[in-house]
């Protein structure tokens, strides 16, 4: 009974933090309100009560949204998005999607536009194609693979050198090694013969 009362009073308290007004913003019935905040993507609150119907994130410095911030509004009947930053890169096809989403009579899409890249400067993201927005990814994927290959490249050169040089280190050892071996042999050779001649001679002087 008492782990029944408490699992109770936790769902209730979560139910209660999912309603409760977000940090940065104001909440009055079921507006939120969290314009002119200087909020940056960065800052943005992770989520909104999901009985929210009208939501104000306009006069902010709002690049893009994360996945799925909004998808849990089902009540939702207006929103302003305008006077932000809004960075029409990859990191803005889910605020596109959603818009695209949202009937005509919500008109969330006025004033969304597009602050950068400068090809794109002023146009509704809404109407945005999709292949101009991935074109303006490409280029910091295509500087992200150059500077990969250069890396690769580095990297493969200075494995190539190290191999290099352990070859000219092995048969460097090698050829003293053989020097040695060389060495040693005719030192030994020619102590025999010292011996073998000592030997003679006294074996002559003994006669």
């Amino acid at each position: 009974m008492k782990g029944l009362l408490l699992l109770s009073l936790l769902l209730l308290a979560a139910g209660q933090r999912s309603s409760s007004c977000p940090h940065f913003c104001s909440c009055h019935g079921r507006q939120v309100n969290c314009s002119s905040r200087f909020l940056t993507s960065s800052l943005l609150p992770t989520g909104f009560p999901p009985e929210t119907t009208d939501l104000h994130l306009h006069n902010n410095k709002l690049t893009h949204l994360p996945n799925g911030l909004l998808d849990s509004l089902t009540s939702l009947r207006s929103i302003s998005l305008h006077n932000n930053s809004w960075v029409c890169d990859c990191g803005v096809l889910y605020l596109r999607a959603w818009l695209q989403r949202q009937p005509a009579n919500l008109k969330s899409h006025l004033g969304v536009t597009c602050k950068s890249p400068a090809g794109l400067r002023g146009r509704l993201v809404v109407y945005l194609a999709e292949k101009e927005i991935l074109d303006s990814c490409h280029y910091w994927y295509c500087d992200l693979a150059l500077a990969s290959q250069v890396c690769l490249f580095v990297f493969v050169a200075v494995q190539a050198a190290l191999l290099v040089a352990l070859l000219v280190f092995l048969r460097k050892f090698e050829r003293l090694s053989k020097e040695a071996k060389r060495t040693t042999e005719e030192s030994f050779t020619a102590g025999e013969n010292q011996r073998e001649n000592e030997y003679a001679n006294l074996k002559d002087g003994s006669i």
